[in-house]
Parts: C-alpha cells; structure tokens; sequence
C-alpha cells in the first residue's frame, strides 16, 4: 500500500483523505485491469433503426404514439423507463463522485472513464426506447425533466468508503435489473442492448468490489460499519423519480427487481466474495457491525421467503383464472 496503515482493528488515524491516498496504487491496478478487459462498443449498432418513422412536430409525415406499435411487454416498459431515468441522473453521479474521489491521478481517471461508459447505457436505451416506440416519447421526455429538475444526492456522500461500498452492491444490482428486464421484454433486440449494459455494469462492479475488498485490509472496523450502513439502508438511486414505489412494486411481482434477488444475486455473492461475515480480529466497534450485518441479512432472507411464499400464490391463482 502507499501508506502505512494503522493498527488494523482500530478505527482511528483513518480519514477520506488518508484512505483516498492509500487507496490509490489499487485504483490504478484495477483501472488498468479494467481496461486491458472492457471493450468499447457503438450504441447506435444496437438500435433498430429500421423500425423508426417521424413523431408529430416539425415533419408533417410524423406519426403518433400508440401502444400497440410497441413489441415490448408491459413490465418490459416500466423496467425500462425505470432504468433509462435512473442512467439519466449521471450529471449528478459524476457530480458525486469526482467530489468525493477527485479528478486527479488514477481516481480523476477511473471517475472520467467510469462516466463516459455510463454515458453509453442512456444513449442506447433511448434511442432503442425512441426508434421502437416501446413508450410514449413525450411522457418519457417529461418524466425525465422531472427526474432531473429533482438532483440526486446520494446517501452516503458524507463517507468515502461509504459511497465505495454502496456501489459496489449498487453497480451489480443495475446489471441484474438491466438483465433481468431484456429477459423479460419479449424483444431479442432489446435483450441483447441490455445484456451488452449489463456486461459493462459487472466490470464496474468488479473494479468497486476490489477496491472495497482493499479497505477492508487497510481499516477492517471502518470497512465493516459503512458495509453495514450501505446494506441496512439500501436505496437504488432511481428512488426520487415519478411514481417509482408504484413501478419498484410492479418489477417485484415481474420478477426483475425484488427482495429474493436483492439477497441472493445483490448482497450475498459481494459479501461471500469478499468473506465480510468471515473477517475476524476486528476491534469493538467493527464486531458490532459484523454481527448486525450478519442478523441484517438473515432478516432479509425470512422476509424473501414471505415474499416468495406470497408471488408463487398470486401465480397460482393467476394460472387458475386463466385456465377457468
């Protein structure tokens, strides 16, 4: 490490500061791994342009919207402008970030290239959203400017190793959802757009896991309080737009986003991975939070189980009515 660090179980000498300047030799090896494994790609090669004609406006030949020029299933829409409208915000998380990581040196450089591939993800969904007429243009347009006339502020902008640790799990929670939605959407040209996103999603999950892996050897207690923090409070960043309960409800029941896949594809592969529930001589304080973590998530899991045991009968039932 660049800097000598404390003594491992205390929490004490370790400030942003420190740990931003510690940290900065793995920043460098993971972004020079990171690039030596991305690969750039071109978003409008993703897009069905053939499908597109003119909206109403400046072309007299434009045509409106209708639903049912849509090939997109109905959860497949609301999955889709709820992850366009969380990528929309990247203004704000590159705001975020270069506040709490710098712009100079490898973090400057890992924030910058971070953001530029986040760029990609927006234009891409868009433009699919916009030449497929998968969704109103203009609702979508107002949903938006509503979205980001709000900002976002993070959660955990008051912590450095709080912000790192939250998107760590944030960064894989896109990918799944990403995911989950092509799967869901009933368009293979969709499905393909976003398993791309969702590649590019799990490299960035990877670069902020290492790094999260690296504070825990560096200030183990501190690691494990924000682990615990991040995990217990967990919100994703789409939380301000319009009417995101109503669609986070709809995606639960869709099977795209909810607390089964929260605990099993989110939390649990980051912690295993890094063996956070294994970590031992931690002093008082990081005991606490492994131990809170530890009952935090065998919580989730019950509450999973309930939710489970509540979507398999509203499938039953569903199946009985369709077959009646």
């Amino acid at each position: 490490m660049t800097l000598t660090s404390p003594h491992l179980g205390s929490s004490t000498g370790w400030t942003d500061a420190r740990l931003l300047y510690a940290l900065e030799e793995v920043v460098e090896k993971e972004l020079n791994r990171h690039l030596k494994v991305t690969k750039d790609w071109m978003p409008h090669e993703y897009v069905p342009w053939s499908d597109a004609r003119n909206f109403p406006g400046l072309f007299e030949d434009g045509e409106a919207w209708d639903p049912s020029q849509s090939k997109v299933t109905d959860i497949g829409k609301i999955a889709l402008v709820v992850n366009l409208l969380t990528e929309d915000n990247l203004p704000s998380y590159h705001h975020e970030i270069a506040s709490l990581f710098g712009r100079d040196g490898a973090w400057g450089t890992w924030v910058h290239r971070w953001t530029a591939e986040e760029g990609r993800h927006g234009i891409v969904m868009r433009d699919y959203l916009l030449a497929s007429r998968a969704v109103d243009p203009d609702k979508l347009e107002q949903f938006r400017m509503a979205h980001m006339s709000e900002g976002f502020e993070s959660d955990n902008r008051h912590s450095m190793l709080h912000s790192v640790a939250y998107v760590a799990f944030q960064e894989l929670a896109t990918r799944i959802s990403h995911r989950n939605t092509g799967h869901q959407s009933g368009d293979p040209v969709c499905d393909r757009m976003l398993a791309r996103i969702a590649t590019d999603e799990n490299l960035h999950m990877v670069f902020y896991r290492n790094l999260l892996g690296a504070a825990f050897e560096l200030a183990p207690d501190l690691t494990m309080q924000a682990v615990r923090d991040v995990v217990v409070n967990f919100r994703m960043p789409g939380h301000g737009m319009p009417g995101f309960e109503r669609a986070a409800a709809q995606m639960a029941i869709g099977e795209i986003y909810n607390m089964r896949i929260h605990h099993d594809d989110v939390l649990q592969p980051v912690l295993r991975f890094l063996k956070v529930l294994q970590i031992d001589g931690l002093g008082p304080e990081g005991v606490k939070a492994q131990e809170e973590l530890g009952l935090y998530m065998a919580g989730l899991d019950s509450e999973a189980s309930k939710f489970d045991e509540k979507l398999a009968a509203r499938k039953a039932r569903m199946a009985a009515r369709a077959a009646g």
